[in-house]
């Protein structure tokens, strides 16, 4: 059968289509949701934790439309475009007397999981605030960590979905595109790291970075139904060093392209990022690729210095 997109690392075709093209038939006042969760069924396409990818569906759905291969129903109602018209999170003020001390004297840090409860939105705030990126909506699996002492937040980490291909870390993992397709979903990238501006405190950096990569994976199980053996990150090398990380110990693979994901051609079009890992279990290549390190991966111990 022939393929007529890919989306997502998902061949769909024409068979693919056909299916589409009957639940709408057979459903004709069936709301979009409804429709994409339909699909999902009929394709058993579902999360490691069994929910069906009713909003991934749906990008996929609005996709076909846009070219030609099938006509939705009208939607039921018109909701606001959150891209288009994106509001910033609500800002929430907080006290920001300066925080200089000694890693030894600020303890105990906490480092308490946010994402869905009362703090999540001071967390956003933040982020909003403080980060050079600002805040993005994170679509996917994804996790949110604030950093506490003496009941102050002094830092924010966001753990999100890997990208779908960065060459410098699939060759350190040494897995075949198949597998990766299979196994990326137990990778978690580090989107965001803040520490809040008027905390000055030397090593915290990366002992935050222990701290929430520690418990990384225990949290995604509980939450996602399946471990994170392997954390990345990627840095601008342009504004920052990547200190931090190479404090923690993480692995420099290489660089990216400087390619976007949907760049077609072979022209660098942004700045190019560090690559930096680190493997949760010694087994990690295992439990990721199903063997050992190709020759063309780096040695584990290989750090950027």
């Amino acid at each position: 059968m022939n393929e007529v997109i890919t989306f997502r690392g998902r061949s769909i075709t024409e068979e693919d289509v056909a299916v589409v093209r009957k639940i709408i038939t057979a459903h004709p006042d069936g709301s979009r949701r409804f429709i994409s969760q339909e699909v999902c069924r009929a394709w058993d396409w579902k999360q490691p934790n069994g929910i069906l990818k009713d909003q991934v569906c749906r990008t996929l759905l609005l996709l076909l439309e846009s070219k030609g291969f099938i006509k939705q129903p009208p939607p039921k109602c018109i909701l606001p475009n959150p891209l288009a018209n994106r509001k910033k999170p609500v800002r929430v003020a907080i006290d920001q007397t300066p925080v200089e001390d000694t890693l030894n004297n600020l303890q105990p840090v906490t480092m308490p999981q946010v994402r869905r409860t009362s703090n999540e939105k001071l967390f956003n705030s933040l982020i909003s605030q403080f980060h050079y990126l600002e805040y993005t909506k994170t679509v996917g699996e994804h996790l949110k960590y604030m950093a506490f002492a003496n009941d102050r937040p002094i830092a924010c980490v966001i753990w999100g979905s890997a990208p779908w291909h960065i060459g410098v870390r699939d060759r350190f993992i040494g897995w075949s595109v198949d597998t990766r397709k299979k196994n990326l979903h137990l990778i978690a990238n580090n989107t965001r790291f803040l520490i809040l501006p008027w905390v000055k405190v030397p090593h915290l950096a990366s002992h935050i970075l222990a701290l929430s990569r520690r418990v990384i994976s225990r949290d995604w199980q509980k939450i996602y139904n399946h471990p994170i053996y392997l954390v990345e990150t990627f840095v601008d090398t342009e504004k920052y060093k990547g200190i931090c990380y190479i404090a923690d110990n993480w692995i420099y693979t290489g660089k990216t392209t400087g390619r976007g994901k949907h760049e077609r051609s072979n022209k660098q079009t942004r700045s190019k990022k560090a690559v930096y890992v680190y493997p949760l279990q010694k087994n990690f290549r295992e439990k990721l690729a199903g063997g050992k390190p190709s020759s063309s991966s780096p040695p584990e111990k290989q750090h950027a210095g």
